[in-house]
């Protein structure tokens, strides 16, 4: 079943269910910062990841193994500028090899808070929005890490995983699966995962925020210029924290939902695969194939990227990471 038949397949049985839609944690977490002094995100940085990323032919799928490791060697190169630890986590299925890239920043032996998102496309098309957003997203937030160097009591693990998109979707042959279980059998402490997933598609016009039911419609703005935390329920706090420092760090809407992990819904990325583990984890979404009529589409392309409003989910996620 492909993610967007899962999606509208468990809509309404998630409303049904009572989901927490708007998470209710205290409005200010105990470890809330005040917005930091910062770097801004560079637009012009994000815009060569994805150009780069965008441009790799053949499409950087799970068949065109040259393409992905095209596009691991840039990611590798762009993390080791910033002169931290960087290390490829290499696995195999069905016969050929892939890899996730990790950089890791601050304390080695602290609990970790891992920054994901996944390199690889569905299919021939060239990805921008999915998710090569979300990989300049990533390599951005690292930047920020290095430029900014604030005390951090958390290593930040930033890893950018291979086989995130269909046949390997739910399966054990994700990248970020394969990171997850090591974690586990290493007994790694983790504070908890967040998950950069589709960052760059934004409108202004009213009505062009869809939803799979009009009860989520009543409850969520219209018009698709908000970012989201997306968790599951039960971590109705952690997804509130990460809102709120999102919300004091970036000039952008901020919008958060709770969903039943077990109806599938919340988890349509690779912070799925923490959970697994018991870890927290979110997802950041600009709500994908909601609003994004490009989804898995040929058509997704570098020139239909809100960068401006990408880099402003970049300083909310680095804001949120440092005052986690």
């Amino acid at each position: 079943m492909t993610k967007r038949k899962l999606f509208a397949a468990v809509c309404t049985l998630m409303l049904l269910a009572g989901a927490e839609l708007h998470a209710q944690g205290p409005s200010l977490p105990a470890s809330f910062q005040a917005p930091l002094t910062m770097t801004a995100a560079s637009q012009t940085r994000l815009h060569a990841d994805v150009k780069f990323l965008t441009s790799l032919q053949p499409a950087r799928n799970y068949q065109n193994l040259a393409s992905l490791n095209k596009a691991a060697d840039y990611i590798h190169a762009e993390l080791e500028k910033l002169g931290c630890p960087v290390q490829e986590q290499k696995f195999k299925v069905r016969g050929h090899e892939y890899r996730n890239i990790i950089a890791s920043f601050g304390p080695p032996a602290a609990e970790r808070l891992i920054v994901g998102a996944h390199y690889d496309v569905c299919g021939d098309q060239p990805g921008a929005d999915d998710n090569a957003s979300a990989v300049a997203g990533l390599l951005e937030t690292a930047r920020l890490l290095q430029a900014q160097a604030p005390a951090l009591k958390h290593r930040i693990d930033f890893v950018a995983y291979s086989l995130e998109e269909p046949p390997f979707f739910a399966t054990d042959d994700m990248g970020s699966a394969v990171h997850a279980k090591s974690l586990h059998a290493e007994k790694v402490p983790v504070r908890a995962m967040i998950c950069y997933e589709m960052i760059g598609y934004f409108r202004d016009e009213p009505g062009s925020q869809n939803f799979p039911d009009p009860r989520l419609a009543a409850l969520y703005p219209n018009t698709g210029n908000f970012i989201t935390v997306v968790g599951k329920q039960g971590q109705e706090a952690f997804t509130q924290q990460v809102k709120t420092l999102m919300k004091a760090h970036g000039k952008i809407d901020v919008q958060s939902i709770n969903l039943p992990a077990s109806q599938g819904l919340a988890g349509l990325s690779d912070h799925r695969n923490y959970w697994h583990y018991g870890y927290e984890a979110v997802m950041i979404s600009d709500t994908s194939f909601l609003r994004n009529p490009h989804y898995h589409e040929r058509t997704d392309t570098i020139e239909t990227l809100d960068f401006k409003r990408m880099a402003e989910v970049v300083n909310g996620v680095y804001g949120a990471i440092v005052g986690l």
